[in-house]
């Protein structure tokens, strides 16, 4: 199955940030594709898990040098998922994002569908 660019291009601006995200939304309801709702759930995935590690950050920099640590690996962790699902964009693969990836299919297999 080959895909166009307009399903490169939803997938891709997904990865662009959290305004990136909605925009690419928005360019999927006016023309759904399986590849755009692929990568609108991996980075759907990566913003709940950006964002849990933004409310565990609160308590870990309360922690002198091992929670800093920590948040540093996490996010680290975080941005080489990011790097993994836009390369998979880019390259119009729906391939899952290591570790999480199967997961945040799992979870939000049926969204925009």
């Amino acid at each position: 199955m080959s895909t166009t660019s307009e399903d490169k291009t939803v997938a891709v601006v997904a990865y662009l940030t959290l305004l990136g995200f909605l925009a690419a939304i928005f360019l999927h309801n006016s023309k759904k594709t399986s590849l755009g709702a692929f990568h609108l759930r991996q980075m759907l995935g990566l913003l709940l898990a950006g964002a849990a590690l933004w409310v565990a950050s609160i308590v870990l920099v309360l922690i002198p040098f091992l929670g800093w640590l920590l948040m540093l690996v996490l996010g680290i962790f975080l941005l080489v998922l990011w790097a993994f699902g836009i390369l998979a964009a880019i390259n119009g693969e729906k391939k899952p994002m290591p570790v999480l990836g199967d997961q945040f299919e799992k979870s939000f297999g049926t969204l925009f569908e």
